[in-house]
């Protein structure tokens, strides 16, 4: 009976090696296919938009707490009880003000890129499923994520996804970075 069964298991291990081997895998880089993306580029620049208002709308608050601030500092002594108080809570106020807007607008920045960043992961993601399933690959890999990978056995889908996403050839993540450093320097001076 034991050989019985040690036969049994022998056989159910050839068979699962066997039909391993007929398996095909691919890997794709996620990243770089996202952050390629031409709807990246819009995303990014409604994020930049959103970003320099609620900075703009920051500074000016602050402003406003300064000159307050610097008032009081100048005339409390010069006021009666009552106006130094309710100056004192009009101070507080901005404070108040600010500290929520603080938190306000960060809930707001990230909702904003999440519902950005979710139609363009998923036609990525849609991509990569689509000419997987062309192809007939049983797993595909996010090379970004792996530490190896054995070109040999996996195929890399990177380059028809770019296609199918219509990234242009000659757009890298280094002439990314390029073109961000530039728009970020241009928005400094």
């Amino acid at each position: 009976m034991k050989k019985l069964i040690l036969i049994a298991a022998a056989s159910l291990f050839v068979c699962a090696a066997a039909s391993a081997q007929g398996l095909k895998f691919a890997h794709v880089n996620f990243n770089e296919l996202v952050q390629l993306m031409p709807e990246m580029d819009s995303a990014r620049v409604q994020l930049e938009a959103s970003q320099k208002e609620i900075q703009d709308t920051y500074q000016s608050m602050i402003a406003e707490y300064n000159s307050k601030y610097a008032e009081y500092g100048e005339k409390q002594a010069t006021w009666t009880q009552s106006v130094r108080e309710s100056k004192e809570r009009e101070i507080m106020s901005i404070q108040t003000r600010i500290q929520e807007f603080e938190q306000s607008s960060q809930q707001d920045l990230a909702q904003m890129q999440n519902t950005l960043m979710a139609p363009i992961y998923q036609k990525a993601q849609d991509v990569v499923t689509d000419l997987a399933k062309a192809q007939g690959f049983v797993y595909v890999f996010d090379s970004s994520q792996l530490l190896y990978i054995d070109e040999a056995q996996s195929t890399n889908l990177t380059q028809s996804a770019r296609e199918a996403l219509n990234i242009p050839a000659d757009r890298t993540m280094e002439s990314l970075q390029a073109e961000l450093q530039a728009r970020a320097q241009a928005a400094q001076q």
